[in-house]
């Protein structure tokens, strides 16, 4: 079983995908045991239940989600910076899973 669990929502699923392979590649150049995958909002709830993930973010079309699942979850929810994932910056965004983890 992976050390952290990342888990990535956006509107379909798809665009985030590219994204999480990046975010994988950054995890183990830095020696980092994750889990990292990517959900349509329609199925969140589910792996929500299913994969119990140590961190919830949120791509940009998805934001306006940050605030209900902030409510809901006792786990850190972060909407992921429009730029970076507009560059499928997985480095950038692992780093960001990764601080808001340690705090």
């Amino acid at each position: 079983m992976a050390e952290k669990t990342i888990m990535l929502v956006c509107s379909a699923g798809m665009s985030t995908s590219l994204l999480v392979t990046k975010m994988q590649k950054a995890a183990e150049a830095k020696g980092l045991d994750a889990e990292i995958f990517a959900t349509g909002a329609s199925d969140a709830e589910n792996k929500l239940e299913e994969k119990h993930p140590d961190i919830l973010m949120l791509g940009p079309q998805v934001k306006y989600m940050e605030e209900d699942y902030k409510k809901k979850l006792d786990i850190p929810v972060v909407s992921i910076n429009m730029q970076d994932y507009g560059m499928m910056n997985g480095e950038k965004v692992l780093n960001t899973a990764i601080e808001d983890l340690e705090k």
